[in-house]
């Protein structure tokens, strides 16, 4: 009779226990995440991508560009894109956001693209859409850190933007070079 009590007991705590134990991620990270505003949830969005896109083309151009100088620009889109990524997904764990692992259609079909490409062509195509990538990009980090709703995506927009200018100034300047 006192096995029958006691296997009751442990099978009652253990039924009690396991929703706790399964849970898997912080209590609050679902009501942050459910909670996100849709501006700063297509600004997660949009960096997430636009990360990813950086590094894989970086990588692209390192392996089979041609210029130096763009060369040298791709490995600097792998390095510092590599630690806003790094940064932003400690931002979307906190949240209970997931970064994305693959291309999204229009990311994967810009990675093809230049990817076929070799030499000064690839150089030339690669520094354009830098080029376009990062007037995009410091402007919608701009709006981020001025009207974001999330202060820890408004911190990181704003503690990235200095970088992110910068890119967009070498990126014009590498063009000009290059076009000529």
């Amino acid at each position: 009779m006192k096995r029958a009590i006691l296997f009751s007991t442990v099978l009652a705590a253990a039924a009690l226990a396991a929703p706790v134990l399964a849970w898997p991620q912080a209590p609050d990270a679902p009501a942050a995440n459910a909670s996100l505003a849709k501006e700063d949830r297509d600004f997660f969005d949009m960096a997430a991508q636009g990360g990813l896109v950086e590094v894989k083309l970086g990588q692209v151009v390192v392996k089979q560009g041609m210029n130096d100088e763009v060369k040298r620009f791709a490995q600097r889109m792998i390095d510092d894109h590599t630690k806003v990524n790094a940064q932003l997904t400690s931002v979307a764990h906190d949240l209970g956001l997931t970064m994305p692992t693959e291309l999204d259609k229009k990311h994967k079909e810009m990675l093809d693209k230049l990817s076929s490409e070799t030499g000064t062509k690839l150089d030339k195509d690669y520094i354009d859409q830098m080029v376009d990538d990062h007037n995009q990009d410091v402007k919608a980090f701009e709006k981020e850190a001025r009207d974001g709703k999330n202060p820890a995506l408004k911190q990181l927009a704003a503690t990235s933007l200095p970088t992110l200018r910068e890119h967009l100034t070498l990126a014009r300047d590498i063009h000009e070079r290059i076009k000529k």
